[in-house]
């Protein structure tokens, strides 16, 4: 069996096919009891012709369509389906018709010696209900089909919107320890050498973090790692730092570039301001059904001119990558810290 066939004869759509086995019963006992209240024929063998009719015609057209189908589209293109639909109707009538003939005792093919209205109205009742049940299910599988194609097209866009924040945010960071290092090449050497070799590996899982949706919570605080020994060129001592990873949420998924906008908040709008500088500390634990993320600092504190949501362009790239990957589901909370510094909070969904 191709890959395609197999695709389509997934367990799922075999559920769907028995499905609508079971809905097209339940309409042939509909019509033979309806039938039977007419005054036509007994209850049994209008189940037996019904039943017989409707599951043949079903077989036909439920397992054609899964066999022909191109594109792993639900129904065939065309008319193809149509064509199907037919056959699978005359397939039900004639061969309901052979097996209700042999249960009823009568002639083979009995109903051609019918008078022609009563011939006509057993064709009529049998292709009117055979297109009522192909129309509404082609009708649900193609809405169903389509639900598939826009979550699908959701999800890429989801992802070049996520590439696109982060090709905003990797400039900005690279041109100042570019300019960084430039300044250290003439004045200390060794230094720009140790500046460099951090470039290198920051660089190195930025690329492995840009071909995915998520990674590692671990990369993303080796990343982070990375990203602060750059600053510690830069800044000396006034910078410090702790990282707080628990080895049980070292492989929980996260969006890579998470972290470092917030670190780079924090070192902006609260370290760098002091003389002293500050620490800056990143401690990950699970909070229920979520993973919290707490990224402290010793700085100068939030803004009260300003709402923290305004809180720098780092801040509100974070609020957008969590709000195009979770919803509302993750949130980021910013607040003062007493005693001075300031400390975010992320929490997602594990």
């Amino acid at each position: 069996m191709n890959p395609a066939l197999r695709r389509r004869f997934c367990p799922g759509h075999l559920r769907d096919v028995l499905q609508h086995g079971l809905v097209t019963a339940v309409l042939c006992v509909l019509i033979a009891l309806g039938l039977t209240f007419s005054g036509v024929g007994s209850l049994a063998s209008q189940l037996v012709y019904s039943l017989s009719i409707g599951l043949i015609a079903w077989l036909v057209i439920d397992l054609g369509r899964l066999t022909i189908s191109q594109d792993d589209q639900p129904w065939p293109h065309g008319g193809r389906g149509l064509v199907l639909v037919a056959a699978g109707i005359a397939a039900g009538f004639v061969g309901g018709n052979l097996i209700g003939d042999a249960f009823a005792g009568r002639p083979m093919l009995d109903f051609l010696d019918f008078a022609p209205r009563k011939r006509t109205s057993t064709l009529v009742i049998t292709v009117a209900a055979g297109v009522a049940i192909c129309y509404f299910y082609y009708s649900r599988g193609k809405a169903r089909y389509l639900e598939g194609q826009i979550a699908l097209a959701q999800r890429d866009a989801t992802e070049a919107r996520l590439k696109l924040l982060e090709t905003q945010l990797e400039p900005h960071m690279l041109f100042n320890t570019l300019a960084n290092l430039r300044a250290l090449i003439a004045a200390d050497p060794p230094r720009a050498v140790a500046m460099l070799d951090h470039l290198d590996r920051y660089l190195r899982v930025t690329l492995a973090g840009s071909r995915a949706l998520s990674h590692p919570l671990a990369a993303e605080f080796a990343r982070l790692a990375d990203y602060l020994e750059l600053m510690s060129v830069r800044m000396g001592p006034r910078l410090r730092y702790v990282l707080d990873l628990p080895e049980a949420l070292r492989e929980t998924p996260v969006p890579p570039l998470l972290l470092q906008p917030l670190v780079e908040n924090a070192i902006r709008h609260g370290l760098e301001p002091q003389v002293a500088g500050g620490e800056i500390r990143v401690r990950a634990h699970r909070d229920g059904p979520m993973l919290a993320i707490e990224l402290s600092d010793t700085g100068a504190g939030v803004d009260g001119a300003a709402p923290a949501d305004n809180a720098g362009f780092g801040l509100a790239q974070v609020r957008e990558r969590l709000a195009s990957q979770y919803g509302a589901r993750a949130t980021l909370v910013l607040q003062a810290v007493p005693g001075g510094g300031t400390c975010a909070t992320l929490r997602l969904p594990v």
